[in-house]
């Protein structure tokens, strides 16, 4: 009888696939930094097998292509924001519109690599890429609609207005991360606001979205 261990972790073929899998992070983890900082254009796959310290045809092994290296990256930064900003549902709804709102800045300001890469590196127009970048946006947006309204799903003048709020949001991120002219608490609570001065004005043009009491207070 084998006395080796039984558990699937320790098979050969286990640890194959948990090496695999971590340096396939690896390389995204690189690879959000290398894209952050140079545009998908300007870098070569030479570029970035050089970059990264690795051989090329190690990158075309897990991704195939610089494109599908891209795609990855963004995928996986995309993940990672959406979790942390769709975070406690067990909240009540106005205190989950905040956490929401913190989330996303919490993860902007920790991993602004990633961030930068979500909102404004890229492939041109690629509309494979966009569509994963509008993923996060309809995310967040529906995050924020069942915060405030109770539904995921909102009619076109709500979901546009918070829309168009969000993209205002990650312009202001993206200078917020760059200069730090504000603590995050205070970028949190004016975003809050803006958010509120949003949802009053949808009422306004429909009152079968009322803002919520918070959005009310801050008149």
């Amino acid at each position: 009888m084998s006395n080796s261990p039984q558990g699937g972790a320790d098979r050969p073929g286990a640890r194959g696939t948990d090496r695999s899998s971590a340096r396939r992070a690896e390389l995204i983890v690189i690879g959000r930094k290398l894209f952050a900082d140079t545009s998908y254009d300007a870098l070569s796959m030479d570029d970035i097998a050089k970059q990264a310290h690795v051989a090329k045809g190690l990158i075309y092994y897990y991704f195939r292509s610089k494109r599908g290296y891209y795609l990855a990256i963004v995928q996986d930064s995309v993940a990672e924001l959406i979790a942390r900003a769709a975070g406690g549902l067990e909240l009540p709804p106005e205190e989950r519109v905040h956490r929401t709102i913190d989330g996303y800045l919490r993860y902007a300001e920790h991993n602004q690599a990633a961030y930068r890469t979500i909102i404004c590196g890229g492939v041109g127009f690629d509309a494979e890429v966009h569509a994963i970048r509008g993923s996060v946006r309809e995310a967040i947006v529906e995050t924020i609609a069942e915060g405030a309204y109770g539904r995921r799903k909102v009619a076109p003048l709500p979901r546009m207005a918070l829309l168009g709020w969000l993209c205002s949001v990650e312009g202001s991120t993206l200078d917020w991360i760059d200069h730090y002219g504000l603590p995050r608490d205070l970028m949190r609570e004016l975003l809050v606001k803006t958010l509120g001065g949003t949802m009053r004005a949808v009422e306004e043009l429909d009152a079968s979205y009322p803002a919520p009491r918070a959005a009310r207070r801050d008149t």
